[in-house]
């Protein structure tokens, strides 16, 4: 009786994160849409999707986030944002870590999501990771989105790992992109998310979410060639940290 009560929260717990995604698209549905009709007033949609989408999900589940930042994120300043990723929690905890405004590159399946697809292919820059020519293309809009002042998100496992692994391989397309356009590498660590909000069905549940901004790795002074060796510096530190959370846990 006490596993079904269980699932039976988690099942609930789920549907409520769902809901909550569409809630806030459906209340303001005009002024987001005013917002995505010209990049130009993309800082104003990222200003909605941060301070009410995302907080409306992070309070609504009853995570609590706490954000250490070992290095500040200077205003007007464009970044690469990395992280591990294991949660659709991920990119609301990305909105609420960064008040810099930045756009996500994801993978185009997105789009097929209810409500949720229909701005964000509006607002990301898409990548059919199948498809060479889209790879390409990805640089060119995000070398117009940097020319804007804006900073870039990328989740460089390319996908979600599988259960059993910690930090899955990273690609080289994020640490390319910094290199090409000198701007700086910023690691981020999600410790909990997995527990909160994973892709698994029946589990899950509210708690604290803590997020930690590591030093920057800058880039002007590299080379497109060490852009593996900027790759593996990078998922070290995050990989240090998720292993040393689990060395406390146990």
């Amino acid at each position: 009786m006490r596993l079904l009560l269980q699932k039976i929260g988690q099942l609930l717990y789920r549907i409520w994160f769902y809901i909550l995604v569409s809630l806030p698209i459906f209340i303001f549905f005009p002024l987001l849409l005013l917002t995505t009709l010209t990049e130009r007033t993309y800082r104003q949609f990222f200003w909605l999707a941060r301070n009410i989408w995302a907080n409306t999900i992070i309070y609504g589940m009853f995570c609590f986030p706490k954000i250490y930042y070992e290095q500040k994120l200077e205003k007007g300043q464009s970044y690469m944002l990395v992280a591990n990723h294991t949660s659709m929690l991920d990119i609301m905890m990305m909105l609420k870590t960064s008040r810099n405004p930045f756009v996500f590159v994801g993978k185009k399946e997105l789009v097929t999501i209810p409500v949720f697809g229909f701005f964000y292919k509006r607002v990301c820059i898409l990548v059919d990771r199948e498809d060479s020519r889209s790879r390409t293309a990805v640089y060119r809009r995000a070398q117009k989105r940097l020319n804007q002042g804006l900073s870039i998100c990328i989740f460089p496992e390319g996908g979600v790992p599988e259960e059993h692994i910690i930090l899955d391989e990273f690609k080289d397309g994020a640490f390319k992109m910094a290199i090409a356009h000198n701007i700086p590498v910023v690691p981020i660590t999600f410790y909990d998310n997995k527990k909160r909000f994973p892709f698994t069905f029946f589990s899950g549940g509210p708690g604290v979410t803590r997020v930690k901004v590591h030093p920057f790795y800058k880039t002007d002074e590299l080379k497109e060639v060490q852009k593996s060796e900027l790759r593996e510096q990078v998922r070290t530190v995050i990989l240090k940290e998720l292993q040393g959370k689990l060395a406390k846990d146990d």
